[in-house]
């Protein structure tokens, strides 16, 4: 199964690359239309400037949007990674008019088609959160209960998320039991925490053949309460992402990718199961 849907998640990819040209370092052409209105005010110089600031502000958008789908395609478990392609931004190195003029119905509208080359641009985060993460064990038997520990320093929202061997991913936290996500700042956290009824233990997935297995513990934090997660499958009080659910996971990074690097962190612990 997972050869399976690893062929098309590469089959997609190539696909994907057939219809966009990248370049040795990152860049890409894609094709934009910026619209600008002329009002009374303005003299027609304005409005085509407008026009192609709006058709490079687009360019920058849809460059954006590729640069985080081509890495989603290739990576099951991007969660599992650092998430750097959260945090890119759209750098236009080059412009070429395809086409530009009035509107011929209206006047008053100037319409342009800019083909653009955009540059790939990593913002490094400065002054902002900082999160730190640990496990009560590292090394697991299957069956033992573990416990995670978090503290931020700064009052922010947590997501918990658990990468099993698979690539599936869980959230802990929020879950419909405990929907409230915000900590204080420099307050140790437990998960469960002791009045809990949820425990996590060391399992190992039912069709894992081998003795240990490689897992993942990931924390995203955010300065204010967003709506990061889209629906996946209930199982319990949790929700569950299978290794496929790339939507998900394109869904939370280009929902990051509008933060500014400030406004978010993330940690990741690891940890293994022994038979």
């Amino acid at each position: 199964m997972k050869t399976f849907s690893l062929g098309i998640l590469l089959i997609a990819f190539f696909i994907f690359l057939s219809n966009h040209s990248f370049s040795s370092d990152g860049s890409i052409w894609v094709e934009s239309d910026g619209v600008a209105y002329m009002s009374e005010i303005d003299t027609p110089k304005e409005v085509m400037e407008r026009a192609k600031r709006d058709a490079q502000s687009r360019a920058i958008e849809k460059a954006v949007g590729i640069f985080i789908k081509a890495h989603t395609l290739v990576s099951n478990s991007q969660l599992a990674e650092d998430l750097i392609y959260a945090s890119v931004r759209g750098k236009i190195e080059k412009v070429e008019v395809v086409s530009e003029g009035w509107d011929q119905k209206d006047r008053n509208i100037y319409r342009v088609k800019l083909k653009s080359l955009v540059k790939p641009v990593y913002q490094e985060r400065h002054e902002g959160i900082d999160i730190k993460l640990t496990l009560s064990k590292y090394e697991l038997k299957e069956g033992d209960e573990v416990k995670i520990f978090y503290k931020a320093n700064k009052d922010c929202y947590i997501y918990i998320f658990s990468i099993a061997s698979d690539g599936s991913v869980t959230l802990l936290m929020p879950n419909s039991a405990m929907k409230d996500n915000f900590i204080k700042g420099e307050k140790t956290y437990t998960f469960p925490d002791d009045s809990s009824n949820i425990k996590l233990k060391a399992i190992f997935l039912p069709d894992y053949k081998g003795d240990i297995a490689e897992e993942r513990i990931k924390i995203i934090a955010t300065k204010k309460k967003e709506d990061l997660i889209s629906l996946g499958f209930q199982e319990g009080i949790f929700q569950v992402y299978d290794a496929r659910s790339t939507g998900m996971i394109s869904d939370l990074v280009r929902k990051l990718n509008l933060l500014e690097p400030d406004e978010w962190t993330d940690a990741t612990v690891v940890y293994r199961i022994k038979r």
